[in-house]
């Protein structure tokens, strides 16, 4: 390809990636703080499990949720998976267009691996984010992951530390780290798509059948919901990843990655907590990061 070209397409379509992304992730923090900040309503109203009201530019606001849905719908419903979509999209666009392309079988390190060139590069990850998305839905949707959610998150965790370990070890260290963004972020399109909106979906086609939404459906996709917000930091450092070359670049460069995934959980959970109010519940996150940060850094300094 032309490189004034590939360039070209590489800047229009980072740029698309970043201003979905922003969307995305904005609508995702925004719709976790507003649930955590709803209070219950006063008075007290029929279906109403909370309100918020609150203002911005010059106006107030009112919100409500319901417990599963409301009586009847109103003619129009925002829905919220356009962001995620289209990230998932711009953001494949433009892997495909920096490795598969522009780096084609030299994005492995692994000559296995590399024989197969850059679109076996693609099907090659393809193949594996399909396996993990697999996994981990069966495990979230089977009687244990709903039973034994932490244990279920627990499990989940030791085989994606083992996928950045494996990926660290056959790819250029810079691009597994991109690479493990693109999969993280791809069970959480995938959540969007495949389990929060065709959840609504048939509460919506059931309330306006006038039968009673399954609240199950509801509490599935907060849950999916929840899995995202607590990734959402993880993946953002993943794409700003490149700029330092002192993580990738270790020879513990797994390690210092599963350790700042696990710093980006953590201080989403405090904000989680602050968000409703419990900021005592987690007075102990902070240190903790900073001591772990500090920890990463100094095994980052040993090469």
């Amino acid at each position: 390809m032309d490189p004034l070209i590939h360039e070209w397409l590489n800047l229009i379509v980072r740029w698309a990636h970043v201003l979905f992304a922003i969307a995305w992730i904005g609508s995702s923090l925004y719709f976790m703080w507003l649930d955590a900040a709803l209070e219950p309503p006063s008075p007290p109203r029929a279906g109403v499990s909370g309100e918020l009201w609150s203002v911005h530019g010059g106006g107030f606001y009112r919100v409500e949720k319901f417990g599963v849905a409301p009586e009847t719908l109103p003619a129009r419903l925002h829905w919220f998976k356009w962001e995620a979509g289209m990230t998932w999209i711009t953001g494949a666009l433009l892997i495909t267009l920096v490795f598969y392309v522009g780096m084609g079988g030299d994005v492995f390190v692994e000559p296995g691996f590399a024989r197969f060139g850059g679109l076996g590069a693609g099907v090659i990850f393809a193949v594996l984010v399909a396996i993990c998305w697999a996994l981990y839905d069966a495990v979230f949707k089977s009687s244990f992951g709903r039973a034994r959610p932490m244990q279920a998150t627990a499990m989940g965790f030791v085989v994606l530390v083992a996928v950045i370990w494996a990926l660290c070890r056959v790819m250029q260290p810079q691009v597994a780290y991109v690479h493990v963004g693109a999969l993280i972020g791809s069970l959480m399109v995938a959540n969007v798509w495949m389990i929060i909106i065709p959840n609504q979906r048939r509460m919506v086609e059931a309330l306006r059948a006038g039968r009673v939404p399954d609240a199950d459906r509801g509490l599935q996709g907060k849950i999916r919901s929840t899995h995202n917000s607590y990734l959402t930091l993880p993946v953002v450092f993943t794409m700003l990843s490149k700029n330092f070359s002192s993580t990738w670049g270790s020879t513990s460069n797994w390690l210092i990655l599963t350790g700042i995934i696990v710093v980006g959980a953590l201080v989403r959970h405090w904000f989680l907590l602050h968000d409703k109010g419990r900021t005592q519940d987690g007075v102990w996150i902070w240190p903790a990061a900073v001591a772990l940060m500090l920890g990463l850094f100094f095994i980052a300094r040993a090469g």
